[in-house]
């Protein structure tokens, strides 16, 4: 699990629509400390046991919970068999990082709350078979719109979150030809629009509409299976 911002019942209610329980889950990976990433965390981690893993920073920002396993945001660590890659991106907390998950030559990354792009974010997202990208804002709609100017700036700022056009400048760095899956993810609900990130990539990236899927703040997403090629149907459930 990544992250956790919610109360243990609605946790297990998103858990249940995909098929799994809290006792399924080995470890929480806590990108940074904001309350709607790791407000939750503590209280599922004790009713199920689960240990939690952060960055040094991140750990000791987190004070509601008994004890944190802290990985070095510079260095892959292992976790159940599946090769954990910490990024370290610009945002607005102690050390706040995302992840490229490896197993069965298959590569997974997660690109949430980040302010800007950097060449080690590239470097480390390029030739993923399935990315999790933000697009968290559309600039015209957030500076039209009814949040107070600090939390504009803030937003807009180099530590803050990525736009659908910063997104899709991360994408063109990047070799999205090896992709099976690109999930639009943090779009706001004020600032954005599903429809407008699903044109704006689509036409970016030229690729189907249809084929990109914005994850539905309510309802989350449904699994999606990666496979390394059709002979050795090696799969990794994400």
């Amino acid at each position: 699990m990544i992250d956790n911002g919610f109360s243990i019942k609605e946790t297990d209610k998103r858990m249940q629509r995909l098929g799994v329980a809290g006792s399924d889950v080995s470890a929480i990976l806590v990108t940074h400390e904001h309350g709607d990433h790791v407000g939750g965390v503590a209280r599922y981690a004790r009713r199920y046991n689960i240990p939690v893993w952060a960055s040094y920073g991140t750990a000791a920002m987190m004070k509601n919970i008994d004890s944190v396993q802290c990985f070095n945001s510079h260095k892959p660590f292992e976790l159940g068999g599946i090769s954990v890659e910490p990024i370290l991106v610009p945002h607005d907390a102690r050390e706040p990082t995302q992840f490229v998950f490896k197993s069965n030559h298959l590569k997974l990354g997660v690109m949430t709350d980040t302010g800007s792009i950097t060449q080690h974010m590239v470097d480390v997202l390029n030739d993923c078979d399935a990315l999790i990208l933000e697009c968290n804002y559309d600039r015209e709609m957030l500076l039209n719109g009814v949040y107070p100017e600090s939390l504009k700036q803030r937003v807009m700022g180099d530590w803050g979150h990525l736009d659908n056009q910063q997104a899709i400048e991360l994408l063109q760095h990047l070799n999205t030809a090896t992709l099976q899956h690109l999930v639009l993810a943090h779009v706001s609900e004020k600032n954005n629009s599903h429809d407008l990130v699903l044109d704006s990539v689509s036409k970016a990236i030229q690729c189907d509409r249809a084929w990109l899927e914005v994850i539905d703040q309510e309802m989350g997403m449904a699994w999606r299976n990666l496979t390394t090629n059709i002979k050795s149907n090696e799969t990794l459930h994400a």
